[in-house]
């Protein structure tokens, strides 16, 4: 009998792990699907713009002035006769690297300050709470505004900007699941035989609380879109003629909002698609990677049939 190697049982059970997640996505989350097809398909757009858009980012002139929706222009034009199909499609190449990116450096700060604080304990983690509690007494977008005001305008800034808030923030779940296993007898038995610090963190804390990370990373991505927008709307975000959706939403769209309704129409349409579709696909892996969401006993929530024996009388 041949035996396997180590390397090829690991990637057996890596590809049958993601083969179970895909499987039960699609039988038990339908709608986790839905959203599953609405992020690749944000992602395919904002990879293949300059393809998949008709016209230039900033194409003045291209078509005639506010012209409504055609064969020509499917979603109209501007006020400068810009496409608002190719604006819109070049938005979400904006959409999705400040969403990655932001929420990326959100994920890290919240790690390092949750499991810092959620391990160390004691007066190191009641000071790191207090100022996390004073962060998040402001509310965010008043913080943003602020902050971006100091620093300007610009994607890389709204990009530091929000990850620094909402890592900061997060930083809550993240302790919650280190303080969770914290006490557990690996942990213990790690520190009885010499373990240091830093190899406990890296190899005990972080591989048990990395189904929260994904959670946190999967629900943060629409948020940070969604706040881009809404800074981008109050002039603070990524400064024109770059095309963001929230950009797409005020300026002229709001001045001529009454004459042409698709100026509005069709980039809200879009953020509230994707915001949707993310979130969707977010709770999804939420509950599929959660123990406590998975229901029943064993492995993948399979529950555990219980069987009983009754006499001949009846009772059991």
């Amino acid at each position: 009998m041949k035996n396997s190697s180590p390397d090829k049982i690991d990637k057996g059970k890596k590809r049958s792990r993601s083969a179970d997640l895909f499987r039960r996505l699609v039988k038990e989350k339908p709608l986790g699907l839905f959203g599953a097809i609405i992020t690749l398909l944000l992602l395919f757009t904002a990879m293949f713009a300059n393809f998949l858009a008709p016209y230039g980012m900033n194409g003045v002139g291209a078509g005639p002035l506010l012209s409504p929706p055609s064969i020509h222009f499917w979603l109209g034009t501007d006020n400068l006769g810009r496409d608002l199909l190719s604006r819109i499609i070049y938005g979400a190449r904006i959409s999705v690297v400040v969403g990655l990116v932001g929420t990326m450096i959100s994920v890290l700060i919240s790690t390092i300050i949750g499991v810092l604080s959620g391990y160390i304990g004691g007066a190191f983690d009641m000071s790191v709470q207090r100022i996390v509690d004073a962060w998040m007494c402001i509310p965010s977008l008043v913080m943003m505004m602020v902050l971006v005001s100091i620093i300007g305008p610009g994607v890389w800034q709204i990009i530091i900007v929000m990850g620094i808030s909402f890592g900061i923030t997060g930083s809550r779940i993240v302790r919650s699941a280190t303080m969770a296993i914290k006490e557990n007898v690996y942990l213990q038995a790690a520190k009885g035989i010499g373990c240091s610090p830093y190899e406990i963190i890296t190899r005990h804390v972080l591989p048990n609380i990395l189904a929260p990370i994904i959670v946190l990373f999967s629900t943060l991505v629409p948020v940070i879109i969604l706040q881009e927008a809404s800074l981008s709307f109050l002039g603070f975000g990524v400064p024109p003629p770059a095309p963001s959706w929230g950009g797409l939403l005020t300026g002229s769209a709001r001045s001529y909002m009454f004459q042409a309704p698709w100026l509005v129409l069709w980039p809200g349409l879009a953020l509230s698609i994707v915001v949707y579709g993310i979130n969707m696909f977010g709770d999804a892996l939420r509950d599929l990677l959660d123990p406590r969401l998975r229901g029943g006993v064993g492995r993948y929530g399979i529950k555990v049939k219980r069987t009983a024996t009754t006499n001949p009388k009846g009772s059991i």
